[in-house]
């Protein structure tokens, strides 16, 4: 079994390529939001994911990512500094995608706001667990 760290690393190294996707199509105006959504929801979500598993903490398995910060009070790290929007993406990680029917579309969203959001995150992560930023 991997130690915390080489999991941590992994769940990082996963989230860059949820942000590749996300950096990837954001310029392009054909692009689905809820694809958008979902993959930075995912990248955060991964980020999230890492630091608590480099500080120990065992967590649920959920996409909500107010959960997952609120478990951040419980170590020594810093919430990420946009956490008190991650509940923008929320839906993101199931309802627009399995259960968005016509006319539960996602909310007007900026895709550069998306990717800033999970670069951001990125950046917070990777300080903690070690690993440069992409």
């Amino acid at each position: 079994m991997n130690s915390p760290v080489e999991h941590a690393r992994s769940l990082l190294a996963r989230a860059r390529d949820d942000l590749f996707v996300v950096r990837s199509l954001r310029g392009l105006r054909d692009a689905p939001v809820w694809v958008l959504g979902f993959h930075a929801q995912q990248a955060v979500e991964k980020l999230l994911k890492a630091v608590l598993t480099h500080a120990g903490v065992e967590y649920p398995r959920t996409h909500n990512l107010v959960m997952l910060t609120e478990l951040l009070d419980g170590t020594p790290h810093a919430k990420p500094g946009d956490s008190d929007q991650f509940d923008r993406l929320v839906p993101f990680a199931v309802f627009f995608r399995y259960e968005g029917a016509a006319g539960d579309e996602p909310p007007p969203i900026d895709p550069q706001w998306l990717d800033d959001v999970a670069r951001r995150t990125e950046a917070w992560a990777a300080q903690i667990v070690g690993q440069v930023p992409s």
